[in-house]
């Protein structure tokens, strides 16, 4: 075996892994691990952010546009919980995220001396965002240590994975042998369960889908057409799962979103219901004959946890939904075609959209004109990005990421940058609040450090608005703490040498333009009004 510190050890695996960016923040417990990402720079990029919380929140967004892995690494301590936001974000959007944590040294564990940056018992603090997590003491044992992390961000459900190693291990020398990576199969569905899925969906005279996240993770989009096409059935999203089909396919009739969505007037006149990859938690659902359903999930928990399952299948979306294609075709012709009553469904929902918020719907189209189909939508939590999971249609799949129902105030630009350094090609706009974005404006200097030229349109309405929105219409217009004092925001964007461009609604579309064929990060400040958000209607 050769002989190596356990900071190459740790970098060689990732390296052996496919691992060729990593989104970090230096601190003396980790120094030895950036020496030896020093001697992989050929193979493996540093981005070096301002916070930790953009650590994670960066490779939350690398993962989520390429399926890959996306890796972190910061000091213990403050840094591991600044890095919780973000890897809380990514457990609540099953994404595929590997922190690395720093520790105190190993013989001051658990002795609570007070060692710089000391957390007792760090590992617990991210046991409930994570889905696996160890802490490593021995050179030998983390190529091993690296692996099985990967297994677990690879197969099953794919949620984040938190790796410790204190910095003697990181500096002393062990004899270890790196792994190779590995193939993982995917879970095929049981044969019996596919076959009385496809008997219930054979009989359905109006069958409906529910896709969720899951769907874009498995890559599931070709059997997930193909199969709706076959069923004539209408397909209904969740924010996770927008650009599983075209948007303006005449299948897919919307995204499920607070109690908005096409789920509250097609689940009731549907007699079976296919809900694939999807937690189907659905807000204010009425129905007095509930669809007879069946759930698809890699998950074995989710199915039948919010809504009862006759028939439940523990698999994978892409593996499930072309094994239960193959029996349907296998056993009958196509249904006949609902093409007109599935576009009904569609214009219907579009049409309340548009009259509950003709301001929101007018911006949110505004920029689907303007950007490129396979341009990357990060939506963020501020008005325009609620408006957005219902009004912007999302045309492939991993072009539309949200915070899922962490909700996570301040994610949306770090986590942009993270999709424009995984994918710079392509357009990356970030929809911020004047709110969210102040959490992260230090990372203009990441963008700019290292090219990372995303569009973040700020929509700047001076307030945390849907808070102050409450304290409008339902405690009689007592404001306290809603109100924000901001920086002149172009000023903000030249002092680190991005763009900064600042315009209203109605030139939303050239400002636009003009921002997404600069060569630079761009800070594009849109003055809005404060605007009603989708989960507090006000009629």
């Amino acid at each position: 075996m050769p002989t190596m510190s356990g900071a190459q050890a740790l970098v060689r695996q990732l390296r052996s892994e496919g691992v060729d960016t990593v989104f970090a923040l230096p601190g003396v417990q980790m120094m030895a691990a950036f020496d030896a990402l020093y001697e992989a720079q050929d193979d493996i990029r540093l981005i070096q952010t301002r916070h930790e919380q953009a650590t994670t929140y960066m490779a939350d967004g690398y993962a989520r546009v390429t399926g890959k892995p996306g890796v972190a690494m910061v000091v213990p301590g403050p840094g591991a919980y600044n890095a919780g936001a973000g890897l809380g974000t990514a457990y609540a959007a099953s994404s595929p995220v590997l922190l690395i944590a720093g520790q105190i040294i190993s013989g001051a564990l658990g002795k609570r001396q007070g060692q710089l940056h000391e957390v007792d018992d760090q590992l617990d603090i991210f046991k409930p965002i994570t889905k696996w997590n160890h802490r490593v003491t021995r050179v030998e044992e983390i190529p091993e240590a690296v692996h099985e992390a990967m297994r677990h961000l690879k197969t099953g459900r794919p949620r984040p994975v938190e790796l410790e190693v204190p910095p003697d291990t990181l500096a002393a020398e062990g004899n270890t042998d790196i792994i190779e990576p590995e193939e993982y199969p995917r879970a095929s569905p049981a044969s019996e369960d596919v076959a009385r899925a496809a008997k219930l969906l054979r009989e359905a005279k109006r069958p409906a889908i529910i896709a969720g996240g899951g769907t874009i993770i498995s890559g599931a989009s070709h059997e997930l057409l193909e199969l709706a096409e076959f069923l004539q059935a209408p397909v209904m999203t969740s924010q996770q799962s927008k650009g599983i089909l075209p948007e303006d396919h005449y299948l897919s009739v919307g995204t499920n979103y607070a109690s908005l969505g096409p789920a509250h007037r097609v689940i009731p006149e549907s007699d079976v219901l296919l809900a694939v990859g999807t937690r189907l938690l659905i807000r204010d659902l009425e129905t007095e004959t509930p669809p007879r359903l069946i759930h698809i999930d890699a998950d074995a928990t989710e199915i039948g946890k919010n809504l009862p399952a006759e028939v439940g299948i523990v698999a994978d979306a892409k593996e499930a939904l072309a094994a239960l294609l193959r029996q349907l075709r296998a056993g009958g012709s196509p249904k006949e075609s609902r093409r007109g009553e599935i576009e009904g469904y569609k214009t219907r929902f579009a049409e309340e959209v548009r009259e509950l918020a003709p301001e929101q719907t007018d911006i949110v189209s505004t920029i689907r004109r303007t950007l490129a189909d396979d341009a990357v939508l990060v939506s963020g939590v501020t008005n325009i990005g609620y408006w957005s999971n219902v009004a912007y249609l999302a045309k492939q799949p991993r072009t539309y990421l949200t915070s899922s129902y962490f909700g996570t105030l301040g994610y949306a630009f770090p986590t942009a940058l993270g999709a424009k350094a995984a994918r710079p090609a392509r357009q990356v706009v970030a929809i911020c609040g004047d709110g969210g974005f102040m959490y992260s404006p230090q990372e203009l200097s990441t963008a700019v450090k290292y090219g990372i030229n995303v569009v973040a349109i700020v929509f700047n309405n001076a307030a945390y608005g849907a808070s102050q929105w409450d304290q409008t219409h339902r405690y009689g217009r007592r404001f306290i703490g809603t109100d924000l004092h901001n920086p002149d925001f172009v000023a903000l964007a030249k002092a680190f040498g991005a763009v900064g461009m600042r315009t209203d609604p109605a030139g939303l579309r050239p400002a636009l333009q003009d921002a997404l064929a600069a060569d630079a990060p761009v800070l594009l400040e849109v003055e809005v009004p404060n605007m009603m958000p989708p989960f507090q209607i006000v009629p």
